[in-house]
């Protein structure tokens, strides 16, 4: 079963106070590049895997889309969900990843934002998002970088100039993590590039894009604070279509 660190009172407390929980997509500054990859939503159904408070479920109708299920596994993060949300196209589940089967054939896109990373048996998921893509359809999803997710001790360093450095290793030593990101104890799963490049493809997908996001020089020059994040990539981001 899936870790629900997001029902944890610490943890949901300081989640509510991040950007993108404030400002919704466009407080998460990997968005613009992530919406680029999205395919056209209008006339669509639309699965969110670990919609959190729903702001993807409200995109997808604002842009066309006839229905959206958003599932998490969070009651926490669906309650605010269903009290933001007044559109009966959008409906949302509760549901653990690990086990959750959406029915075979209904979805023409699948999107799941930093939620892949927290799932043990990512290659069963995979295999039963790609049975319910209809013929064509894609997936498009956002996880921590591995480069991110494989120190044991997610911290930066300082090297010999007093830069801040981002430490790489157990990279190739795939598994659990244990971080104190906002709360203690929290659980994520390491694997490589190659890994996720790997379980997509056995699941029957065709890779359309790979993005190594790291704030732009435009982002950076708004917001300095950002500079040291181009030390390394923070995000992996996918779009593959079902084969």
């Amino acid at each position: 079963m899936t870790q629900n660190i997001y029902d944890d009172e610490t943890f949901f407390a300081g989640y509510s106070q991040l950007p993108r929980s404030v400002h919704g997509l466009e407080g998460a500054p990997e968005w613009p590049v992530l919406r680029a990859m999205l395919p056209d939503l209008r006339g669509k159904r639309v699965l969110d895997l670990g919609c959190g408070f729903g702001w993807f479920c409200r995109f997808a109708v604002g842009e066309g889309a006839t229905s959206v299920l958003g599932v998490d596994v969070s009651e926490k993060m669906l309650e605010r969900a269903r009290r933001e949300t007044d559109d009966s196209r959008i409906a949302y589940e509760r549901a653990d990843l690990e086990g959750f089967t959406p029915q075979a054939g209904s979805f023409d896109l699948a999107y799941s934002s930093l939620a892949f990373h927290y799932i043990a048996d990512l290659a069963a998921l995979f295999g039963r998002i790609q049975a319910a893509l209809k013929p064509g359809g894609a997936l498009v999803c956002s996880v921590e970088h591995p480069l991110m997710t494989a120190p044991r001790r997610q911290e930066w360093l300082c090297d010999a100039d007093g830069r801040a450095a981002w430490p790489v290793n157990g990279y190739l030593d795939e598994g659990d993590r244990v971080s104190n990101w906002l709360a203690e104890g929290v659980v994520k799963r390491h694997r490589t590039i190659a890994t996720y490049l790997d379980l997509l493809l056995g699941a029957g997908f065709q890779l359309a894009k790979l993005v190594e996001w790291a704030p732009s020089p435009q982002q950076v020059a708004a917001e300095p604070s950002w500079a040291k994040e181009r030390e390394r990539p923070f995000f992996l981001l996918i779009a593959a279509q079902r084969g």
